[in-house]
């Protein structure tokens, strides 16, 4: 027997309505913080960044593919990981249906890692991916885009995440941190074939970037729980009866679930 609140059609409706309300307001709200995100001032970016892509070696340029706009997902996926972050993986299993319609729109969305770009190539072989994704090593790229951390700065409180600084030694965070019941084969840093201070050196983000008059500005970067609104699976899961309903790590690489 359900412990959960049970009413009539019309008492359901009600209090849909009122919540109705409440949405409409979230989204005026949502609608207004979009209109301040584009009304952010631009940084010049002049460093000539490389970086090595299907087509070769490029520049930050070149991964416009002729577009204005460039949308930058900063993918969890460092030179000793065996395989990508499967929540970084979660999150770019939707970039294959709407990034052919950003392309459309003058938009351009590449994923970005410092893995070389034959582990992102095989990686991205093994998903069915198709989206760009350009490797960044050798590059000071995440590095400025505060999404990759050396071992002496985490060691020494270096580490500069989500606009604040992390204290030496970080422990994992409540993205990462696995689930008690989890064995070590699940825990997500053994996911990535990592341990968790070398899983932690790499973190998740968006950087936004514009082109115009020949010229190359950054606009906006987000990261930890600002990447939210692009997990299309949490947002089914806020829509679900259940919600999302977690208490750890519970999502996998989409090939592993039968395994799991």
């Amino acid at each position: 027997m359900t412990t959960h609140p049970i009413a009539s059609r019309d008492e359901w409706l009600a209090r849909r309505l009122e919540l109705m309300e409440a949405e409409k307001a979230l989204t005026r709200q949502s609608d207004a913080l979009a209109e301040r995100r584009q009304a952010l001032p631009w940084v010049r970016i002049d460093k000539d960044y490389r970086f090595e892509t299907d087509a070769g070696e490029a520049s930050l340029a070149d991964l416009f593919q002729g577009r204005s706009q460039l949308l930058v997902y900063h993918f969890m996926f460092g030179p000793d990981y065996k395989a990508g972050c499967p929540s970084c993986s979660a999150i770019a299993d939707g970039f294959d249906g709407f990034a052919v319609h950003l392309a459309n729109h003058d938009v351009l969305l590449t994923a970005v890692s410092r893995a070389p770009l034959a582990k992102l190539q095989g990686f991205r072989q093994r998903m069915g991916w198709s989206f760009p994704w350009a490797s960044s090593f050798g590059s000071d790229f995440n590095a400025d885009f505060n999404v990759s951390f050396t071992e002496a700065e985490q060691r020494n409180g270096g580490v500069e995440y989500n606009y604040r600084r992390e204290a030496a030694k970080t422990a994992p965070s409540e993205v990462t941190e696995p689930r008690k019941e989890d064995g070590p084969a699940n825990t997500i840093e053994a996911i990535t074939g990592t341990d968790m201070a070398t899983f932690l050196r790499e973190r998740p983000g968006m950087s936004a970037f514009v082109r115009e008059d020949g010229v190359i500005y950054h606009t906006y970067s987000t990261y930890s729980r600002g990447l939210d609104g692009l997990w299309g699976m949490y947002q089914w899961l806020d829509r679900a009866p259940r919600g999302r309903n977690e208490s750890g790590i519970w999502w996998r690489h989409h090939d592993d679930y039968a395994a799991a």
